[in-house]
C-alpha cells in the first residue's frame, strides 16, 4: 500500500506566502519610472549651452514622483492590502527618486564644477544626502517592522519631502533667473540646503505623518470647498503654483516639525488628524 504524498513542508507547517497587490504597487513602479526618467533627463541636460529645458522635465518628474508616493501606501490601507513587499518595495524606489535623483541633480548642476580640479569634492557632498537618505529609509523600515503598525509620526524629515523641497527650490530659482542660474551665486544654496536636508533625515525631530486623514471619510462643507479651490487653482496656474507654492509647502513642512511640539495639542490634533465622527463607516 503506498503512502500519500503531501506538500506540505517536513516541519508541517504551511510555507509563507508572498503576498503582491497590483495597484499599489504599480503607483510604486510610478514613482519609480520618475525616478528613472529624471536621471535620463538630468544626463541629457546641455548645462553649458545654457539650455535648462530638461533639467526642468526631471523637476518635474521628481515632483510628480512625490505624488506617486503619496497614493501608493494610501491605497494600501484603504484597500487592507498592505504587505512587507510593497513596503521594500517603495523604500527602494523611493531611494531612486528621491535620493539619487536630487543628489545627481545637484552635482550636476552646481557641485560639478565648484572646485575645479577637485571634482571629489562635489560628489562627496552630494553622497551624503543619498547616505543620509539611505539610513533614513533603513531606520524607516525597521521602525516600523519592530512596532508591527505604522506610526502617526515620522522621526526624522521625510525624503519624499526633502527631494520635494530640494526640487521645487532648484525650479524656482531656474524660473527667477534661467540666464544667470549657471553663473549665479544663489544656486549655490542648494548643496547648503541639501546638507541640511542630510542631517534633518538623519535627526530625532518627529513629523506628522497625516496617515490618519482617510480620503472616505466625510469632510465639512469648508474643507470641501477649499479642497476643490486648491484644485482649481492648480488646472488655472499650473507654472505659478509649481513654481511659488511648492517651495512655500514643503519649506513651511520642515518648520512645522520644529514648532510642532511648542504647540497645544488640541491644534495639532485639528492640523494632523481626520475627526471622528459619529455614523461613519468603520
Amino acid at each position: 500500500m503506498q503512502t500519500p504524498t503531501s506538500n506540505a513542508p517536513p516541519n508541517g507547517t504551511d510555507e509563507p506566502k508572498l503576498k503582491i497587490y497590483f495597484l499599489p504597487n504599480l503607483l510604486t513602479a510610478a514613482n519609480l519610472f520618475c525616478g528613472f526618467i529624471a536621471l535620463t533627463k538630468i544626463v541629457e541636460a546641455n548645462i553649458l549651452g545654457g539650455d535648462y529645458q530638461q533639467i526642468k522635465l526631471a523637476l518635474g518628474f521628481i515632483l510628480l514622483a512625490c505624488i506617486f508616493d503619496l497614493f501608493d501606501g494610501r491605497v494600501a490601507r484603504m484597500g487592507g492590502v498592505e504587505s512587507p513587499f510593497g513596503r521594500e518595495f517603495d523604500s527602494l524606489a523611493d531611494l531612486i527618486s528621491f535620493g539619487v535623483a536630487p543628489a545627481f541633480l545637484v552635482h550636476r548642476i552646481v557641485l560639478k564644477d565648484v572646485i575645479e580640479g577637485h571634482p571629489e569634492f562635489g560628489w562627496f557632498i552630494a553622497s551624503i544626502y543619498l547616505l543620509c537618505g539611505a539610513f533614513r529609509l533603513a531606520r524607516f523600515n525597521c521602525l516600523t517592522a519592530m512596532r508591527q503598525e505604522h506610526s502617526k509620526e515620522f522621526l526624522g524629515f521625510p525624503i519624499p519631502s526633502a527631494a520635494g523641497l530640494v526640487a521645487s527650490l532648484t525650479l524656482f530659482m531656474i524660473w527667477w533667473d534661467e540666464k544667470e542660474f549657471a553663473t549665479g551665486r544663489w544656486r549655490f544654496f542648494l548643496p547648503v540646503l541639501m546638507l541640511f536636508l542630510s542631517w534633518m533625515m538623519v535627526s530625532s525631530v518627529k513629523y506628522p505623518s497625516f496617515k490618519t486623514l482617510d480620503l472616505r471619510a466625510t469632510r465639512t462643507f469648508t474643507k470641501t470647498l477649499v479642497a476643490f479651490l486648491f484644485l482649481g487653482s492648480i488646472l488655472i496656474f499650473r507654472e505659478k503654483i509649481l513654481v511659488f507654492v511648492l517651495p512655500v509647502f514643503f519649506t513651511t513642512y520642515l518648520i512645522y516639525g520644529f514648532i510642532r511640539p511648542r504647540i497645544s495639542r488640541k491644534m495639532r490634533h485639528e492640523i494632523e488628524e481626520e475627526e471622528e465622527e459619529e455614523g461613519g463607516e468603520g
